[in-house]
């Protein structure tokens, strides 16, 4: 017994092999918004069918209608999903900031109040640099006097193999 004919299967073809699987296991099959019962009489099952591929046209011309609105918003010029956190000022402070070489990139995102990743996705020159083994692990440069960790010979290895 489902709500609708709709709630049981992804596609018309799911839906009849869910049914048809129901039937061989001896399992009748009622929708309660189209009074459909399958245990009864063989007219039961035409209407499911009939019912089940209108159900299934219902869906696609939802999906139609929605990829035609979100078509139309973009030719608008609407923009969906959520609204970065780095506005172009927080995008202009992070690259001045990396640039300056003071800053770990963990610093730079924890001033701005967002994660790494945001700075990394705002500022391709710096992951394409991280990418090519110029800075660390992390990609960050350490903040003199501080290490982060790590020993002097690295520090110092690294630096000469820029």
């Amino acid at each position: 017994m489902v709500w609708k004919l709709d709630r049981l299967g992804r596609s018309l073809r799911h839906l009849v092999d869910t049914v048809t699987m129901l039937a061989d296991r001896g399992v009748g099959f009622r929708s309660l918004q189209e009074a459909i019962d399958t245990t009864t009489t063989a007219g039961g099952k035409q209407v499911f069918h009939i019912f089940a591929a209108l159900a299934e046209f219902e869906r696609d011309l939802i999906r139609e209608r929605t990829y035609a609105g979100l078509a139309a918003a973009r030719a608008r010029g609407r923009r969906g999903g959520r609204p970065s956190v780095m506005t172009s000022d927080k995008v202009r402070v992070a690259r001045e900031l990396y640039e300056s070489r003071q800053y770990t990139v963990a610093a730079i995102a924890k001033t701005l109040g967002v994660s790494r990743a945001s700075i990394y996705r705002h500022l391709p020159a710096a992951v394409a640099a991280e990418a090519a083994g110029v800075r660390g692990r992390e990609g960050a440069y350490p903040v003199s006097g501080d290490q982060g960790g790590r020993d002097q010979a690295v520090l110092k290895s690294q630096e000469q193999s820029r």
